[in-house]
């Protein structure tokens, strides 16, 4: 499907340039899906409190440590239908108005306010030209008839288990590589 997008907007005749991004939903669709499924940093980065404070009821010591668990909330069956499906047309019906820049609390993996990532911009910049540029000059395909292991391991950052193996076959005219 992104495919499709990709050759409707910019066809195929030429590369992507990234002015064309904000005329790919599907794309970013794809992008906000994957960071809720596979945050960077399952474990959002660390907060001291300054003071003592309450929290529902519960009584915050001052210096104690929080850490956000970034991987559950956004696996948070009370706020995802079918959390656990990777589905980039959540993005486009029913969360169409969530962004991951931190202003969404459902959808927070470069975190949120004063210690949010600074390079949020730049890296999505990057990642929806990257990811782009991937999609409309490869087809992408499995190298066996068996699903793609999505396994996690166990860190501070979200690294795939088994390695991903695949078969890449330029789609666009050869003057175009």
């Amino acid at each position: 499907m992104a495919q499709e997008e990709l050759d409707m907007v910019v066809g195929m005749e030429r590369k992507v340039d990234e002015s064309e991004v904000n005329n790919l939903v599907y794309l970013q669709a794809i992008v906000k899906e994957a960071f809720r499924i596979y945050p960077g940093a399952p474990l959002g980065g660390p907060r001291i409190f300054a003071n003592d404070c309450t929290v529902s009821d519960f009584h915050v010591p001052k210096k104690t440590w929080l850490f956000i668990n970034v991987w559950k909330l956004q696996r948070d069956p009370q706020v995802w239908s079918n959390p656990l499906e990777f589905k980039p047309e959540r993005f486009i019906n029913d969360h169409k108005d969530l962004d991951v820049l931190g202003q969404d609390f459902e959808l927070i993996p470069f975190g949120a306010g004063r210690r949010m990532c600074p390079g949020i911009t730049f890296g999505l910049q990057m990642l929806y030209l990257v990811l782009a540029n991937l999609l409309q000059s490869f087809e992408l395909s499995n190298v066996s008839n068996e699903g793609i292991d999505m396994t996690e391991t166990a860190g501070l950052t979200n690294i795939k288990a088994t390695p991903l193996e695949i078969y890449i076959a330029p789609r666009l005219s050869h003057y175009l590589y």
